[in-house]
């Protein structure tokens, strides 16, 4: 009995470790690990300027905008959908947070009143005209924004949430605009950076040179030690900014259908073909059998290919198929036709462009196409002067236009051309349009005939026996390889295997090369986890259709960085300042004429001359673009050359022949604005960036997702 006594003292217990147990078992996901609620600040998914977000605030604000999204979109987000959403809400925390900040330095602010004239006042705001703008007539109506408001309280709450959230969204945006003009009408531009401007882009020079590219030395033969890429590296730091990236390789084991797969999957198609036939309400039948949802009704535009080649054979009731396109086979069953409220018509055309809206070149532009028309009507092939001709991207499909309706998708001159037409062919007159001059050819005349058929589409799919024999395979590579030798000599084993490469990978991908999907962020999470060692393999890892195995090759650290982050970069700086020596050497003392020099040096010299060159946009022929070339250039007196020295691509020796300084203008203003409306295109991404820097933001969401 006293066993059982103290038994039922401690069931207290037992129940709570038991309740326990149970919890951490359902939410484990949640509460052990990168999200542990004993684990201090792992349930951070980041800190903006110092104030932390934790994920449950995040999630929170992501959840709202999900809400959000369902109802304007009437769907649920697709993982695409969500990775975007998180993005959303992590920028509306680094602007409240963050831009705030700045904002309340400067006592910025949008006052009631400046809202209500934003929404319904004098001012309205674009996004509320976009909004309550008639779709129709194009017309905006602010008494709709106005019988909207009135109405509000009695609309249900999600429209009213709505209708909050997209005031505060107006807020936000009039505040960062209030901030950015601020911004930019500190921008400005001296007399004297004017003047460098205009002499830049006017004083002109020709220029001969001798030019010895680095490529005319074999890499093989530049040996570059770890030691002279570290110096390079050591003297070059501010060039190469460290990021957290993880360098992987990767096989991958595909779970494609089999031809058992694809053979069961046909006599299944077979069977339906019974049973669509048979059926006395087809269109339910399909429906509840098919992979693929098909309209009821169809234009013969709109049909594939197959099937519109069978409608010479159509009878009511008929099968039509099995047809296969792509991975998926498609039955149809015919029944019947009605006519559509639009036409439907296919069309090809040759579009000649104005080459600017002056009289003279529309003229022009007719002429062509109308000299065009006759050389078709004279028997020229319709289809090859598209392809050589036609300003349209439809040129590399001799014209071709495809299938369309009368229902506006053409411009009004070139629909009623081609709906005007009452049988196939040329339209012997030039139609002419906004977009400039066609000749048009009707392929298939203008028909409302629709088609009513039931269509069944059956998408060949991996049996669970492929999908089980994929990963057997997968699981015995993985078996047998723990580290990246055992890794290269199994794949030399297995022809059929082609090891991938995925360089430099941040913490928040959710692409690998061609790898995509929300499965892709499990392989980033194994490579950025603590206990992935460098030179490790993973379990096998699937992904859709196929099964991926890694190897983590390299890590990259944004506090620390190391030869091997940029070691290719690197390795072809250092090898060309190697190569460069060896050329200098070889150039020795480079007296007389430059081709006297180039015969001197040998193989790979080059004599080149190029004129009015200007400072700001320069081209040196073989030589590229080459700042430092371009100023040694300008910096000679007429007659006089350089010394040989390394430029971008190779080494060089400039002989300025000619110099024709710019003329002299007595004001600058031209080039003043130029240079303010440069800069003031950039300020917005300056401002963000700088506001980032100052918040020293810390972004670990991809822990969580």
């Amino acid at each position: 009995m006293s066993v059982i006594n103290k038994i039922r003292e401690r069931s207290g217990w037992a129940v709570g470790i038991i309740a326990i147990s149970l919890i951490l078992f359902i939410v484990g996901g949640d509460l052990l690990g990168s999200r542990s609620l004993f684990g201090g600040n792992s349930q951070e998914v980041g800190e903006i300027a110092g104030q932390s977000i934790n994920y449950q605030d995040f999630n929170a604000k992501v959840d709202e905008l999900r809400a959000q999204f369902e109802q304007q979109t009437g769907r649920a987000p697709s993982e695409q959908d969500l990775a975007q959403l998180r993005e959303q809400a992590w920028n509306q925390f680094v602007f409240e947070i963050a831009y705030q900040e700045q904002f309340d330095k400067l006592g910025l602010e949008v006052s009631e009143q400046e809202l209500v004239d934003m929404v319904q006042g004098n001012n309205i705001s674009p996004a509320v005209r976009q909004a309550f703008t008639n779709p129709q007539t194009g017309v905006f109506d602010k008494s709709a924004i106005i019988n909207y408001l009135k109405g509000l309280r009695n609309l249900p709450p999600q429209q009213q949430a709505a209708w909050a959230n997209f005031e505060a969204n107006l807020k936000q945006d009039r505040l960062r605009e209030k901030y950015e003009n601020l911004m930019r009408l500190s921008v400005f531009a001296t007399t004297a950076e004017a003047q460098k401007e205009y002499q830049a882009q006017n004083s002109k020079a020709d220029i001969k040179f001798l030019f010895v590219p680095y490529y005319t030395i074999n890499d093989t033969t530049v040996k570059v030690t770890d030691s002279q890429l570290q110096d390079y590296l050591n003297k070059h730091k501010d060039e190469y900014e460290g990021a957290n990236t993880r360098t992987i390789q990767y096989v991958t084991f595909s779970v494609a259908p089999s031809k058992e797969d694809s053979a069961t999957l046909y006599s299944e198609i077979k069977t339906l073909a019974r049973g669509l036939g048979a059926a006395k309400n087809d269109s339910t039948f399909a429906l509840q059998n098919s992979d693929v949802r098909v309209p009821l009704y169809l234009t013969a535009g709109e049909m594939p290919e197959q099937l519109r080649a069978s409608i010479p054979t159509f009878s009511p009731g008929g099968i039509y198929g099995p047809f296969r396109e792509g991975n998926t086979y498609f039955i149809y069953k015919y029944g019947g036709t009605k006519r559509d409220t639009n036409f439907t018509a296919r069309a090809s055309h040759i579009l000649i462009r104005p080459t600017a809206q002056t009289d003279s070149a529309k003229a022009d532009a007719r002429r062509r196409a109308e000299a065009l028309l006759q050389q078709i009507q004279g028997g020229a092939s319709f289809e090859a002067l598209a392809q050589t001709n036609s300003a349209d991207g439809s040129a590399q499909n001799g014209g071709d236009l495809g299938y369309f309706k009368d229902n506006g998708q053409m411009v009004k001159p070139f629909e009623s051309a081609v709906f005007g037409a009452t049988s196939a062919g040329l339209i012997p007159r030039i139609v002419e349009t906004d977009f400039g001059y066609h000749i048009i050819k009707v392929t298939e005349p203008k028909t409302n005939v629709l088609y009513r058929i039931a269509a069944i589409g059956k998408t060949i799919a991996p049996s669970q026996t492929t999908r089980d024999e994929a990963l057997r395979k997968a699981d015995e590579f993985a078996a047998s390889v723990q580290t990246k030798e055992e890794f290269d000599a199994k794949v030399k084993e297995d022809k059929s295997l082609v090891v991938a490469t995925a360089e430099r990978i941040p913490e928040g991908a959710n692409q690998i090369n061609a790898l995509t999907g929300s499965e892709v962020r499990q392989v980033v999470r194994w490579a950025f986890d603590d206990k992935t060692d460098l030179n490790s393999v993973s379990e096998p890892f699937e992904l859709g259709d196929q099964y991926v195995i890694a190897v983590l090759t390299n890590k990259t650290d944004e506090e620390d960085v190391k030869v091997d982050d940029y070691r290719s970069e690197l390795t072809t700086k250092v090898r060309n300042e190697l190569k460069a020596e060896q050329i200098l050497n070889k150039l020795g003392n480079a007296s007389g004429s430059l081709e006297n020099i180039a015969q001197k040096y040998g193989a790979g010299a080059l004599v080149e001359t190029v004129t009015d060159v200007n400072l700001a946009t320069g081209f040196l022929r073989s030589a590229g673009v080459d700042p430092v070339a371009l100023g040694k250039a300008f910096g000679l007196k007429p007659g006089k050359r350089s010394k040989p020295f390394a430029g971008d691509g190779g080494v060089l020796i400039v002989e300025t022949t000619k110099l024709t300084p710019a003329p002299a203008v007595a004001d600058y203003a031209l080039y003043k604005n130029q240079i303010q409306q440069n800069t003031s295109a950039r300020t917005s991404f300056y401002i963000n960036e700088a506001i980032k820097e100052a918040a020293k933001i810390e972004d670990r969401r991809a822990k969580f997702y």
